[in-house]
């Protein structure tokens, strides 16, 4: 990470000159070109598929035999093996893309754009309709274009999205974090999205987000909230309106985009940070108003998110409330603060369908790339782009990593604890590892004392509706029956009783201080979070050095003040203190095994 993330940090920096310039649209020259370099050096090139072809060489990167990705040049008239061969390959292509899959048709394996006539593109598409309807499967037409290639038959070339009908609740489910500064919007482009209904432009629809009175009465979010958005194997929205239920969502849905709606206001960045590092987002959502660019917030927890290495993409939102000079302008500022050192980002406006196509696979793809939406929540104005946006988005982890995970042993990383009338003490979080399922006997801890007690599983739920088993990577709640609530706190793990936990006291990180006002030294105390665990740590040391200056890195010796924390070395430290941030990763541990601590002292800790 480039200590110049620091700029980010210090809001009282301006804006600093941008790189060369980009073209934008689906013109967009240098992300294409670093897209493709990209993808030939890497074997497992998933997600490239910006068919814009280039007068002099109509070619995409050749097929790749993993991913989720088949170039076919055309399927007319395929005989009865041919049909069972095809179909068992899109099987294979479907479980890459955990449920989805793209298909280029007049595309040869080598990656050229050949093209097909009229008719010839017509019957392969209705072959491909029976293949997917073989598999349990839909198909969605993406976009045609034509090739323009030596031919006097106009020739064609086409994307399908090939999605799988949800069986037993598997559907794909991607975590979205809602980011920007107070008042920009956040809450109220969520409500519309998810109520299926336009704002009044007084924050009529943020109303069913908000938790608590005090929320509801400033208009300003101050905790965590989820709402969720779901897509059909045809590629339409399924959401609350027509009065339905998160059960009949989750349903009908083949692909779930869980919102993380955040907080804006400066006064709650630890609950936001708490956000961003516990519940494990694949991306996230920077929302900027049109009226005020950057300010407050929006530059730090754009700094947030590029240090934890969360994709970002950008939604410009209140554009009915200004002119185009006025959302231009923004855009500009925009582009300057991703084009600068420490941000190395190229951006792409998004204002087509077809823009939206390209800048979800290229988002995807390389992570330089930075989308970025203007739309309104009151006038609905661009809002169905980045509904298209979200319906071809892919996951970043693919089959292979996601069964790696599920043969690990069991480990439930707690985040919110409730007591529920009737069902009694209740856990939230998310699996990252592992596969848990009602009955299941875990131990959870460590508490104060370093201990793990046992308990059972009662019931899953996950988006609000019963699920009976928990995979890695997913999120849910837990029903725990009559556990005592007081032995649980955020920051434990539930973890299979084979598993022998680290639990320690102090640990050492290698940390870049990303901003501090004087120095950083021995006996300094810091908020370090690290995945779901957030508590006050003290600097034992700071090796090589007496202290640290701004910009500068080094392993720093932690301890933590309250309890020991079941850590994991290689996890993500984020720490900070009034203006001090700093960023880094765990590099070893100490179990608490290690250390002489007579009983009274322990049983203090």
């Amino acid at each position: 990470m480039d200590a110049r993330v620091s700029e980010l940090f210090d809001s009282g920096n301006g804006s600093h000159g941008g790189a060369s310039n980009v073209k934008q649209g689906n013109d967009y020259g240098v992300a294409h070109k670093k897209a493709c370099v990209k993808n030939k050096k890497i074997s497992k090139a998933r997600y490239s598929r910006n068919f814009k072809p280039n007068n002099n060489a109509p070619y995409l990167p050749p097929e790749a035999e993993e991913g989720n990705i088949e170039y076919k040049l055309k399927l007319v008239n395929p005989t009865q093996y041919r049909l069972e061969h095809l179909a068992t390959q899109m099987k294979w292509r479907l479980q890459e893309g955990r449920g989805e899959a793209v298909y280029q048709i007049g595309v040869e394996d080598n990656g050229m754009l050949a093209g097909l006539s009229e008719e010839d593109l017509r019957t392969s598409l209705m072959t491909l309709h029976k293949l997917a309807e073989k598999v349990g499967a839909d198909i969605t037409i993406l976009r045609e274009q034509a090739v323009d290639y030596d031919s006097d038959v106009p020739r064609k070339i086409a994307e399908v999205l090939i999605r799988k009908v949800p069986d037993d609740q598997q559907f794909l489910d991607l975590r979205v974090a809602v980011l920007g500064n107070v008042d920009s919007g956040k809450s109220t482009l969520l409500g519309v999205l998810t109520q299926g209904e336009l704002d009044n432009g007084r924050g009529r629809t943020r109303l069913n987000l908000f938790r608590h009175l005090h929320e509801i009465q400033t208009g300003r979010t101050s905790s965590i909230s989820f709402e969720i958005l779901g897509f059909n194997s045809k590629g339409e929205v399924v959401n609350y309106s027509e009065s339905r239920t998160a059960e009949e969502i989750c349903e009908s849905a083949s692909k779930m985009i869980t919102f993380i709606d955040l907080a804006g206001h400066h006064k709650y960045l630890k609950t936001t940070i708490f956000g961003l590092t516990s519940y494990c987002p694949d991306f996230a959502m920077l929302v900027v108003s049109a009226n005020t660019g950057i300010a407050g917030t929006t530059r730090e927890h754009l700094g947030l998110a590029m240090a934890l290495k969360v994709p970002i993409f950008i939604v410009i939102s209140k554009v009915d409330l200004c002119t185009r000079a006025t959302v231009e302008r923004t855009v500009r500022q925009l582009e300057r603060v991703l084009k600068q050192p420490g941000c190395n980002k190229v951006p792409m406006v998004v204002s087509s369908t077809d823009d939206a196509v390209t800048a979800a696979q290229q988002f995807a793809q390389s992570p330089s790339i930075t989308p970025i939406f203007t739309l309104s929540s009151v006038s609905g104005e661009s809002l169905d782009l980045l509904k298209v946006f979200f319906n071809i988005i892919p996951p970043l982890s693919n089959s292979k990593e996601q069964e790696e995970l599920m043969q690990q042993l069991t480990e439930f990383q707690v985040d919110e604890i409730y007591t529920v009338p009737e069902v009694g003490t209740v856990v939230g979080g998310t699996l990252y590892s592992g596969i848990c399922r009602e009955g299941d006997h875990l131990v959870v801890g460590p508490t104060d004392s370093g201990q793990f007690n046992i308990l059972t599983i009662g019931s899953i739920q996950r988006n609000r509706s019963g699920c009976r088993v928990l995979r890695a990577g997913q999120a849910a709640t837990l029903a725990l029956g009559s556990f005592d609530r007081s032995l649980l706190r955020k920051g434990m793990v539930m973890v299979s009783p084979e598993m022998d936990p680290t639990i320690c006291w102090m640990f050492e990180a290698e940390i870049v201080l990303l901003f501090h006002a004087k120095t950083f030294h021995k006996g300094f105390q810091v908020t370090v979070h690290i995945g779901n665990v957030r508590q006050t740590a003290t600097v034992e040391a700071v090796y090589g050095k007496e202290e640290l200056r701004t910009g500068e890195k080094a392993v720093v010796l932690f301890k933590f003040i309250k309890h020991p924390e079941y850590l994991k070395v290689g996890a993500k430290v984020l720490f900070r203190e009034g203006v001090t941030k700093g960023i880094g990763h765990v590099t070893k541990l100490q179990p608490k095994a290690h250390y002489r601590l007579s009983q009274s002292e322990d049983d203090e800790a």
